[in-house]
């Protein structure tokens, strides 16, 4: 007979702390995890760390905020599993530029099945960058993963084989840009080598060559381990994701959009990479812009494919301690 309590006696601060955990399985940049929770008696804080913030690719913060969207969206999710319904106020101080959101007004609701499938798709959720298998993406799955970056309040572009082709041209002068920086370069050099500390890019999780592929990905500055096998990406699909602002809310907006998206997609067994190279130099994010005719302002591109079933794919990235990131003092007497 289990002794265990169910999840409906807990208290709030227990499914809380629990869900801040959870949304540490998210995706941000770099695998940078800029994002700290602080849990209070009756609210849920995520606060923005500068410090794990990309400052020479980065300089405007719409990475981070979009990295910590998802982390939002993640904890969202773990709430609705386990039978909580929030309210979600985004930037709640302006006097405090890094409280990205705050959880309040909870309320019990029954535990939400669909939100209990997505939680298990958080924890196989990763990023494999080799080059997808020629299996088609269903069209039924693309339409899902567009109604839910809908319900977020975002859009999703599927690309045409020539606006392919604009992207491919637009990443590839992306990436020379980025070459030929120093600060970026130095950056990048950062976190591809932390191995050991939680955050960043192992080499077992990078391709150990550039994968012949029609729209170039990120060169990392250094062969991985990752073998990238035959394909050639020809299946593969490029959505835009893209919205109606251009400013820090929209932004975090975006990561939750990212978040449905990758979660949607994992469970319909599609494989997600995000190319950010080509939206943080300004010229190629302008050629995104021509792309959705000037109607949107673009946040990340996605490639989605059905990854090679043959060969098993790489690891998940490595996440920091729960201790460094969910900060429970307020609610345990100060033995946080």
């Amino acid at each position: 007979m289990s002794h265990e309590t169910p999840a409906s006696d807990r208290p709030l601060t227990t499914a809380l702390a629990e869900a801040a955990a959870m949304a540490g399985h998210a995706p941000s940049v770099h695998n940078t995890q800029p994002w700290r929770w602080r849990v209070l008696p009756d609210a849920l804080e995520l606060h923005a760390v500068p410090d794990r913030r990309l400052t020479a690719t980065d300089p405007d913060g719409r990475l981070l905020s979009i990295s910590c969207g998802t982390a939002l969206h993640h904890a969202r999710l773990a709430l609705a599993a386990e039978g909580w319904m929030a309210m979600v106020e985004r930037l709640p101080d302006p006097d405090d530029a890094q409280l990205l959101a705050r959880l309040t007004g909870f309320s019990r609701t029954g535990a939400d099945p669909d939100a209990m499938h997505m939680v298990q798709c958080m924890q196989v959720r990763h990023t494999d960058r080799r080059p997808v298998s020629d299996e088609p993406v269903p069209t039924a799955a693309l339409g899902q993963i567009s109604s839910t970056v809908a319900a977020e309040g975002c859009r999703l572009q599927i690309l045409d084989s020539d606006q392919v082709m604009e992207l491919a041209a637009a990443a590839g002068h992306a990436a020379t840009v980025e070459a030929e920086d120093p600060q970026l370069r130095e950056e990048l050099d950062y976190w591809t080598s932390r191995a050991g500390t939680g955050t960043g890019l192992p080499p077992e999780v990078l391709p150990e060559q550039p994968p012949q592929t029609t729209v170039p990905g990120r060169d990392f500055g250094r062969p991985g381990s990752l073998p990238v096998g035959p394909g050639h990406d020809r299946a593969a699909v490029y959505g835009l994701l893209y919205g109606d602002e251009d400013e820090r809310d929209s932004w975090l907006r975006a990561g939750e959009a990212l978040s449905a998206a990758w979660l949607t997609a994992t469970r319909q067994g599609v494989s997600v990479v995000p190319l950010s190279g080509v939206v943080e130099v300004e010229r190629t994010r302008q050629t995104l812009r021509r792309l959705l005719a000037g109607l949107g302002h673009p946040y990340i591109v996605l490639r989605l494919g059905i990854a090679d079933p043959a060969h098993a794919g790489p690891p998940h990235t490595p996440r920091l301690p729960v201790e460094q990131v969910v900060d429970t003092s307020a609610v345990r007497g100060g033995q946080g």
